[in-house]
């Protein structure tokens, strides 16, 4: 495989992108906590674009993948800046945003701050506001002191390596937080979520759904679906979304 294009943001970090070229609205993969764009689903959409002749941006924020800098000096603000830069970078006109998991966090706040550039949303177990209502929510009263003393607490993962969650990633996730105002979302919508989620719970797709205003707005439950969401009926339900929002 070719390597990456990188665009250097004005604040120095060195971001890796790969871009189809096709026709617009183009559609753009937002990706999750310590993921990267080379999973599952990125590539999914990637093949499903270079079939349709579609437009299509897939990118690493910053200490992701091949992207600069060390995950433990990013927070939800760094990446949503991360996200906003290579979009307005490197595609033209309205996009249609696909958030898995955190990146459906990062998307909300997007669609908030730019929405000149949205088309449309497809949220693939999206976790608005999770360092707050699931992190901090769940960690005990010495998780809590050892975070605000040592900066630094590691979560065990059933992904790989333990998650390292840092202070500042907490501080700011509470500044960047989006379901306790409505989300204004005057284009297609579909939401789609697992029964079988143990990261994101369902209720969380719910809370999203009552606060996004708009007229074309679905959710989608999949029985028996993780949060994954990556096995061949998930990844066309996802590609089938996109058709319907870019319908």
């Amino acid at each position: 495989m070719s390597e990456p294009e990188f665009f250097v943001t004005d604040t120095g970090r060195r971001i890796a992108y790969r871009k189809t070229a096709g026709k617009d609205p183009g559609v753009v993969f937002l990706g999750g906590f310590m993921s990267d764009m080379a999973g599952t689903k990125a590539l999914a959409l990637e093949a499903w674009a270079q079939a349709h002749g579609r437009a299509f941006l897939r990118f690493d924020y910053s200490g992701h993948g091949q992207s600069s800098g060390a995950f433990t000096d990013g927070c939800i603000g760094d990446w949503a800046a991360d996200a906003r830069a290579v979009i307005e970078a490197v595609t033209q006109g309205p996009q249609v945003f696909v958030g898995s998991s955190m990146g459906g966090w990062i998307s909300a706040i997007l669609i908030r701050e730019m929405p000149q550039k949205v088309a449309g949303f497809v949220g693939i177990a999206a976790a608005p506001d999770f360092t707050e209502d699931s992190m901090w929510r769940d960690f005990s009263e010495d998780d809590r002191a050892r975070l605000m003393e040592a900066g630094l607490v590691n979560l065990p993962s059933d992904y790989g390596d333990p998650y390292p969650i840092t202070r500042r990633l907490i501080e700011d996730g509470r500044a960047n937080l989006v379901l306790r105002s409505a989300l204004n979302m005057p284009f297609p919508v579909r939401l789609l979520q697992g029964t079988e989620d143990e990261d994101v719970e369902r209720d969380v797709a719910l809370r999203l759904l009552d606060h996004i205003e708009g007229d074309d707005v679905r959710l989608t439950f999949v029985k028996g679906a993780d949060h994954r969401f990556s096995s061949p009926d998930c990844l066309a339900l996802v590609t089938r979304s996109v058709e319907e929002v870019l319908g």
